[in-house]
């Protein structure tokens, strides 16, 4: 579909509301997608980035890969973190997925 196609008038003359006519459904589903998919996930986006900035020593984290372990050091770009054998690994902070035994929601 070429433009001029899009913005040829209807036989009979439907001016301006048969255009806005045309594109309303489009504009409705890009309505409810936002609310319903980019609000909430912005809303668990941002709560997210408040825990990780929040993480201190003693903190008990699941990782993205599934790795629960718990923090033992914080330092500006990653986290030392303790897994259940006792090895020491180091993360990035972005790679922390949650708290452990924080309850997920879902919207």
């Amino acid at each position: 579909m070429t433009l001029a196609f899009l913005l040829q008038q209807p036989p009979g003359g439907g001016g301006l509301f048969g255009s806005i006519a045309t594109f309303l459904p489009f504009i409705l589903i890009f309505g409810v997608f936002y609310f319903l998919l980019i609000v909430p996930q912005r809303k668990r986006q941002k709560a997210l980035q408040e825990l990780i900035g929040n993480l201190k020593a003693g903190d008990k984290i699941i990782t993205t890969g599934g790795v629960i372990a718990t923090v033992t050091a914080v330092r500006e770009t990653s986290l030392l973190i303790r897994t259940a054998d006792k090895s020491i690994l180091e993360v990035t902070r972005s790679a922390v997925a949650g708290l452990q035994g924080e309850e997920t929601k879902t919207v």
